[in-house]
């Protein structure tokens, strides 16, 4: 499954009201951590079809950063049912990206 673009016109209907978790990357385009993360977001994307993997940038959408209190970058959030479940910040290596995905 691709990486969805969230933003804040579309964040209720493709994560609160997903049927599938979401993993949520905070990033931004001038972060080095986060373009060292984004490769292995983007595999997770295409290896778990049960999750819905969505990227923020948060020059783009700070109201959605501001909302989660999202400080530094990369930070990852997991929803499932409409509520964040799990989160985390830095960049880590992929069986840290799935270890958050099991809660």
């Amino acid at each position: 499954m691709s990486v969805v673009t969230i933003t804040k016109d579309n964040f209720n209907n493709e994560v609160l009201q997903s049927d599938k978790p979401v993993l949520l990357d905070f990033w931004a385009t001038w972060c080095g951590p986060c373009r060292m993360l984004s490769p292995i977001v983007d595999q997770v994307a295409d290896e778990r079809t049960d999750v819905k993997v969505g990227k923020v940038n948060v020059d783009e959408q700070p109201e959605l950063a501001a909302k989660f209190g999202v400080m530094s970058i990369p930070t990852l959030l997991v929803f499932k049912n409409g509520k964040l479940v799990n989160q985390s910040v830095g960049s880590r290596p992929k069986a840290g990206v799935l270890a958050l995905l099991d809660v």
